[in-house]
């Protein structure tokens, strides 16, 4: 193992399947049945569709939220933006709230707060969390201090990709 790799949790896409299907275990031991399935755009996407499908929810929906723009870098504020997804809806429903890491919780918190402002019974869940979060989720896979290689966003985007190829040509 190269020493850039033992500095990262890398999770493959069976280790998604797998993490994502014990989470909506821990959901449904729990008593907790959500209504609606809410994810944190754009992380939380992938995460929140196979945690729904897991506890059978089919209403879902997600808040696009940006902070992180990099790898360490983040906005001074997360910042909630368009398209909006409709809240009144969320108003005295059960709401499971998805994210893929609970890193400075700075996102989950503020995504939690506004729909809880807006009368959801909110729970949240994060495949992974970090020691730094300022808020723990409700249901969690596994603790992590480590930067994080998900499946679908390690590589970069294709645009990166094709835009790198130009350069060198």
């Amino acid at each position: 193992m190269t020493e850039a790799a033992a500095e990262r949790e890398t999770l493959t896409w069976d280790g998604f399947g797998e993490a994502c299907r014990s989470i909506a275990r821990t959901i449904v031991a729990d008593g907790f049945s959500p209504e609606v399935v809410v994810a944190i755009a754009r992380g939380g996407l992938l995460p929140a569709g196979a945690i729904a499908y897991g506890l059978g929810a089919k209403n879902c929906g997600a808040i696009n939220v940006e902070f992180y723009t990099g790898i360490g870098t983040v906005l001074d504020a997360p910042e909630v933006l368009p398209p909006e997804l409709d809240m009144t809806y969320l108003d005295g429903r059960r709401v499971l709230l998805v994210d893929d890491v609970a890193d400075s919780g700075r996102t989950l918190a503020l995504a939690v707060t506004l729909l809880r402002d807006r009368g959801a019974d909110v729970r949240s869940a994060t495949i992974y969390t970090k020691p730094t979060t300022i808020i723990q989720p409700d249901y969690a896979f596994k603790d992590t201090d480590l930067w994080i290689d998900f499946p679908w966003s390690f590589q970069g985007s294709v645009v990166e990709e094709d835009a790198g190829l130009e350069r060198s040509a």
